[in-house]
């Protein structure tokens, strides 16, 4: 029996995450190669769901295959992650995803593993379903770190937690900005819903995927037109190129700035000016801004929806945050302003870091976006999956 390309397309993305350390996003970028419209999103489906699902799938290949995943030969172990996620998460045939994971072993030249995998997976078949849904609620049975957790009950009680759980492991919404033909009007200006991105609108530049929430953030800057605007983490440019005046833009990483200017360059963003530098420690030369946007560096925690495997290396950066910010508002003129954003659900990355920096805060910001007002200091933006159906994101206007 052969393997479907799809399912072979998954296995090699989770093989790649787990053994390689890659990027699903870009793993998948190249095991999708090839394939029809149809089996790319089906391949989507199963390597993202195992990489995001893989906590809850180890403890049920441990638990009924009575052999401790992390002892497995990698593609036994991945062939079981794949096989478990289809007979506990999708509606798939039980003897699909038991021949396929037995194939996908077997192709790998791992004869002798044969007879195992499929003793495991018979076993899941028959007792996966039970054993999930007697798991109680909590990191194990929506598979997230520990520490992510406790982040979220410190910060918004256990309901509030388990709420953001299970609203990151839901598909994320399709938003786009742009020349839209097909799309729905959303609560943000220019952000609109769509089905599905049209890849040859988004390779003319005529559209840019960016959600609710990084819109909000690069809107809250106020920019306008002749005006000097700082963009101190600009790559890959969504943001940047929202903004109007002249802007420049910092990447310090040589890739990543060349990204960042062949979209302004698509996109049509003349304004945008890409300077390759580190924003903690910019030219001298760059200073007497109007405005700043500082989207950090962060843990995610905002996002992990549409990056399955961000919630298993997640780290929070609240020292860099600071020092970014702080760099950003040094060269920003007497009574401009810094608009401090991140793509997190961490109050130790967001509220801590504004209150350390110093900076006075601006309380209009919340009173044009009454809707996104943070809960517990309403002076700040606060977006959250569960709450709004867009990314989570932190947003504070600051004066200098």
């Amino acid at each position: 029996m052969s393997v479907s390309p799809a399912r072979r397309a998954a296995y090699e993305v989770v093989r790649r995450v787990f053994e390689e350390d890659a990027y699903a996003d870009r793993a998948l970028r190249s095991a999708v190669e090839g394939l029809d419209e149809r089996e790319r999103a089906f391949a989507q489906q199963l390597a993202y769901g195992t990489v995001q699902r893989v906590r809850t799938l180890d403890h049920a290949i441990d638990t009924l295959g009575k052999r401790p995943v992390r002892k497995l030969d990698p593609p036994v172990r991945a062939s079981l992650r794949l096989g478990a996620y289809q007979l506990g998460f999708l509606d798939v045939a039980p003897h699909a995803a038991a021949n396929e994971s037995v194939e996908l072993v077997r192709g790998a030249g791992l004869e002798r593993a044969v007879p195992f995998t499929n003793a495991v997976m018979r076993r899941l078949a028959e007792g996966v379903g039970r054993l999930l849904a007697s798991l109680p609620e909590g990191p194990l049975k929506h598979s997230y770190p520990d520490w992510i957790f406790d982040v979220w009950q410190r910060d918004f009680g256990p309901e509030g937690a388990l709420s953001l759980m299970r609203a990151q492991n839901e598909p994320p919404e399709l938003v786009v900005r742009g020349q839209v033909e097909d799309g729905e009007q959303t609560d943000v200006p220019g952000a609109y819903r769509v089905a599905r991105v049209d890849e040859r609108a988004l390779a003319e530049g005529r559209i840019w995927p960016q959600s609710r929430a990084s819109q909000l953030a690069a809107l809250a800057v106020g920019a306008r037109d002749g005006e000097r605007i700082l963009d101190a983490c600009a790559a890959p440019g969504g943001k940047a190129t929202m903004l109007r005046g002249e802007v420049t833009a910092i990447e310090v990483n040589d890739a990543r700035a060349r990204e960042l200017e062949e979209n302004a360059r698509r996109l049509g963003a003349m304004n945008v000016h890409v300077v390759r530098a580190d924003a903690t420690q910019l030219p001298p030369e760059l200073g007497s801004f109007d405005r700043a946007l500082v989207d950090a560096p962060c843990s995610g925690l905002g996002v992990l929806a549409r990056r399955p495997d961000l919630r298993w290396r997640a780290k929070p950066l609240p020292e860099l945050q600071l020092a970014l910010l702080r760099a950003a508002a040094e060269r920003v003129r007497q009574g401009g302003v810094v608009v401090y954003s991140v793509c997190t659900l961490n109050a130790d990355e967001n509220e801590a870091v504004v209150d350390a920096s110093g900076l006075e805060s601006d309380s209009t910001l919340a009173a044009e976006w009454p809707h996104y007002r943070h809960p517990r200091r309403p002076e700040f933006l606060l977006t959250r999956p569960d709450v709004h159906g867009t990314s989570g994101f932190f947003v504070a206007r600051l004066r200098v």
